[in-house]
């Protein structure tokens, strides 16, 4: 547990002094954002577009990934990973404390990127604020689990930033298609659908306990 709690506290303490990965996914789903306003905007006097939930979540998917590539940068940069393959802890922990420092920054861009969305496309979203923060919340655990995962496996690679992406985002699929439908069926209706939130959660459990059990073979790559 110690190890978990040092390499979170790290992770989020370099994030807050640098705020380089904050900064950079924020000003990149903005402008996922407004290329997507560019390409579809509202019709004239429509009513608020439920089914234009899609675009939020295709913002959301790439903003992660470039927030993800960054993971273990600064562990590439110093050859602190080899530390972290050599440390005698269990490497579940390590993966663990990684992955949950991925989740704040990326809920403060997701939740910025959505301000920025519902004032582009005339979505309100706070009569169903909690609901909404759910699925995101469901949504982003989703994309931190397997995301450090494949961060960890393309980190040594010289194409990361193309890597990374081309292993992430088709396993991301049904994470995210589960996202759409949810946001769109509470826009619509104000209720959460039970199947698709079933679908997040299932999915959420595979990968955090896929990627807790197989990171430690990762890092020994």
């Amino acid at each position: 547990m110690r190890a978990l709690l040092a390499v979170l506290w790290k992770d989020l303490l370099t994030e807050w002094r640098s705020r380089e990965r904050l900064s950079a996914m924020g000003v990149f789903a903005l402008v996922v954002v407004v290329i997507l306003y560019l390409a579809a905007p509202p019709p004239p006097g429509a009513e608020t577009p439920q089914a234009r939930a899609g675009l939020l979540w295709i913002a959301y998917a790439f903003a992660a990934v470039l927030g993800l590539n960054r993971t273990f940068a600064l562990e590439l940069e110093n050859q602190a990973i080899s530390g972290l393959a050599l440390a005698s802890v269990e490497r579940g922990l390590l993966f663990l404390g990684k992955a949950l420092a991925c989740f704040p920054p990326l809920a403060l861009v997701w939740a910025g990127a959505a301000l920025a969305f519902g004032l582009a496309f005339g979505v309100d979203f706070r009569p169903v604020l909690g609901g909404f923060a759910l699925v995101a919340g469901l949504g982003a655990l989703g994309v931190c689990g397997i995301g450090t995962l494949f961060a960890a496996m393309a980190v040594r690679s010289s194409h990361r930033e193309i890597l990374l992406p081309l292993l992430l985002l088709p396993l991301l699929a049904p994470l995210l298609l589960g996202c759409a439908r949810a946001t769109d069926a509470l826009l619509e209706s104000g209720a959460l659908p039970w199947p698709e939130l079933q679908l997040l959660l299932v999915t959420d459990g595979v990968f955090w306990i896929v990627s807790y059990l197989g990171f430690g073979a990762v890092l020994d790559e």
